[in-house]
């Protein structure tokens, strides 16, 4: 499996972070939390990402969205920039570069709350590095889940998985089977069914970038969360799998 092989490229190739594309610097009040976006890649690829990097153009309408919903200036919105390509096997190539992502937040903002917001391969490195202490929690956009994942990291997190039932790219399975095993490991964690979609989020792209949005400025307070989400991030560990999962159309 190559996951966003189909579709998939990214930013410059100087690590740490970027505004969101787009986006302005303008002096107002400071934010007081942020979204990290992580975009996705390959399974395998050492070399830089490309300057036109569509994985990366992918997230700008995400990260737009997330900032209407959150109220503008009210949040920081930054993309992490990834040395290399792809995943590449142990190497797990996006981690390191979310984490010093991530400091670079503390350092420009202080200690606010953080959501990680991560798109296939991107939504893999979110997952691996939500034990940071400023993460309050994860949206994953068709993350990239292959069998025995760790979830040890994710206890006392909020984390919420979108995923296509038709995504032939990544797993919708493997999707809910670690937000099941994150539950019992004590995160607060669901699944959100996006039906008739696919890995490249184009089919049905408005409830993807609208229900992503309200989920990601819920997590970090500044709206409410959709009622089917909100009940579901509050079911004990041991709860039957499949009641973790709720469809889009509940949450619209």
């Amino acid at each position: 499996m190559r996951p966003g092989d189909q579709s998939e490229p990214t930013s410059p190739s100087r690590p740490g972070l970027e505004p969101r594309p787009g986006s302005r610097t303008s002096p107002g009040p400071r934010p007081t939390a942020a979204v990290l976006l992580l975009h996705g890649g390959r399974a395998d690829g050492i070399e830089a990402p490309p300057p036109l990097n569509l994985p990366g153009r992918r997230m700008v309408p995400f990260g737009r969205a997330v900032s209407r919903a959150a109220g503008g200036g009210r949040i920081a919105v930054r993309t992490a920039v990834y040395r290399h390509r792809g995943w590449n096997g142990e190497r797990a190539d996006p981690v390191p570069d979310a984490l010093r992502a991530l400091d670079g937040l503390v350092a420009a903002l202080g200690p606010v709350p953080v959501v990680l917001l991560g798109h296939s391969m991107g939504g893999r490195a979110a997952l691996r590095v939500a034990g940071h202490p400023q993460v309050r929690g994860v949206v994953g956009l068709a993350p990239w889940c292959p069998p025995g994942e760790p979830v040890e990291q994710l206890a006392d997190r909020d984390v919420v998985l979108l995923h296509g039932d038709r995504d032939r790219t990544t797993s919708p399975r493997g999707t809910r089977d670690l937000a099941a095993r994150a539950r019992r490991a004590g995160a607060r964690s669901c699944v959100v069914n996006v039906e008739g979609s696919v890995h490249a989020m184009l089919r049905r792209a408005t409830t993807w970038h609208a229900l992503t949005a309200r989920i990601t400025a819920g997590l970090l307070g500044l709206v409410p969360l959709p009622t089917a989400v909100d009940e579901a991030l509050r079911l004990p560990g041991d709860t039957d799998p499949a009641e973790g999962v709720v469809d889009a159309e509940r949450c619209t």
